[in-house]
């Protein structure tokens, strides 16, 4: 499965680039420990899913890495979808980030984005902010410009219940920005779409959880005309099925 993702319409020449760039940007980074400061990583694979609404069936993903210390990181961020129907990729990005620690619980980050799916492919520049929000809420905001000079943002939030010291209940929002059309790419001006998700995941392990919930996504603007005009569903509701991990 993870193969054909990769392999599903990415060129070799974009795949060779990509890696090019990642080790571009691993080994100029200005990354120091501090005298004393050890380093760590982590790789969380926050979502990984079935989700299925009206007969149509995709798996998607959102996982994140870093390394680094307490004050800088290197991070690579990658999300998509996979569609189970078609055996296509219907979107793919991948980030590529450095941050700073600018206040308790709060980085600075800025890098790149790659998108792979949809076409035209567009590569970002990136600036934006991750932590923890009063109440432990965790946020994500970043703004995006691309190479043609489009710009866009996206904000995330989620939060973590627990019904039990395993068992816990996790709601998300995700809104999604444009400063202009790109009709290419069927995105419209202004909010465009809007994320709602409910997951409930048991925790066998701490680094290991199942999870099934619902998701849900509403199109809105010159976003939901053209994917109107394309016969998609401008507001699913799914149901879903996934594992968290982390290591």
């Amino acid at each position: 499965m993870v193969a054909r993702i990769i392999n599903s319409n990415i060129t070799w020449s974009q795949t060779v680039g990509l890696f090019l760039l990642a080790g571009a940007t691993l080994f100029s980074s200005p990354l120091k420990a501090a005298e004393g400061e050890p380093l760590y990583s982590q790789v969380l694979v926050d979502r990984l899913e079935y989700q299925t609404n009206e007969g149509n069936e995709v798996i998607t993903w959102d996982a994140q890495g870093w390394y680094g210390g307490d004050a800088e990181r290197l991070w690579v961020k990658t999300e998509g979808t996979y569609l189970l129907e078609t055996g296509n990729t219907e979107e793919a990005e991948l980030q590529l980030l450095y941050s700073r620690a600018i206040a308790r619980f709060w980085d600075l980050q800025a890098g790149i984005r790659q998108d792979f799916r949809p076409r035209p492919t567009r590569t970002y520049g990136v600036f934006g902010v991750q932590g923890l929000a009063p109440q432990w809420f965790e946020v994500d905001v970043a703004a995006f410009v691309s190479d043609e000079g489009d710009v866009s943002a996206r904000a995330l939030a989620e939060y973590d219940l627990f019904v039990t010291q395993r068992l816990i209940l996790q709601p998300l929002g995700e809104l999604n920005f444009a400063l202009q059309d790109v009709p290419e790419l069927g995105v419209g001006s202004g909010l465009n779409s809007v994320e709602l998700g409910l997951r409930l995941r048991y925790e066998i392990e701490r680094e290991f959880a199942p999870y099934v919930g619902v998701s849900w996504t509403r199109l809105m603007g010159d976003t939901e005309n053209f994917a109107r005009a394309e016969g998609e569903n401008v507001e699913p509701l799914s149901l879903v099925a996934g594992i968290r991990v982390w290591f």
